[in-house]
This record gives C-alpha cells, sequence and structure tokens, in this order.
C-alpha cells in the first residue's frame, strides 16, 4: 500500500473518532439544555396562574431568594431565550464537524481514485 494513503487512512481514522466524540457530546450538552428549556417553561407556566402579588422564592445558585412573580417569569424567559440561544449553537458546532468529516472522506476517496489512477498509467493494469 502507498504511504500516502496509509497516511491518510489513519489521519481519517483519528479524526472520525474525535468528530464522533465531539458529535455525542453535542448531543448530550443539547438535550440537557432542552431539558433545562423546558424546566424553565413548565415554572413559568405554573407560576403565571397565581395571583401577580404572589411572593415567590427564586432559585439562585445553591440558595433561594425571595422574589415576586414578574420579575421571575423575566428572569425565565430569559433562561429560556439564552438556552434556545446555546442549543442553536451546539446545532451549527455539530454540522460543521458532520460538513468537515464529509469533506474528509471525500477528498481521501479523490486520493484512492487518484492513486489508482496512477497506477494504471504507469503499470498498464489496475492495482489489486
Amino acid at each position: 500500500m502507498d504511504l500516502e494513503l496509509k497516511k491518510a487512512f489513519t489521519e481519517m481514522q483519528v479524526n472520525k473518532i474525535e468528530s464522533t466524540k465531539k458529535i455525542r457530546l453535542l448531543d448530550i450538552k443539547t438535550e440537557g439544555l432542552k431539558l433545562s428549556k423546558q424546566r424553565a417553561e413548565v415554572t413559568n407556566k405554573h407560576i403565571s396562574i397565581l395571583d401577580p402579588s404572589t411572593k415567590v422564592y427564586a432559585s439562585v445558585g445553591r440558595m433561594y431568594v425571595l422574589d415576586d412573580i414578574p420579575s421571575l417569569t423575566e428572569q425565565l424567559k430569559s433562561k429560556q431565550t439564552s438556552y434556545e440561544e446555546m442549543i442553536a449553537q451546539c446545532e451549527k458546532n455539530k454540522d460543521f464537524l458532520i460538513k468537515n468529516l464529509k469533506e474528509q472522506e471525500e477528498s481521501l476517496r479523490e486520493l484512492v481514485q487518484q492513486k489508482k489512477a496512477e497506477t494504471v498509467e504507469t503499470n498498464g493494469k489496475p492495482a489489486e
């Protein structure tokens, strides 16, 4: 086997493994963000039923702070939009990784075809 082809195949293999891991991590992160967004939506839905003057506790890190419903609703809406932006960024990164992987596979195919053509030209018959 040609040394250049062997190097390209090993590079492709390593890149595919790394890209697959990154894609899996992005999928896991996306699912977590979707769950957090859904949790914020459900919380917002449940507190919207309450009287606006009602005092509620808002989660801040590892503690809870007494807050009013309108400000908590705003916080939840801003969290939802930030989750949506992060989900979109994860999807964009995933698409980028998949696109790069496909481009690398295509360039490897072209290299193999080129080597086959070179072998036919020099030997007069195709390589096995």
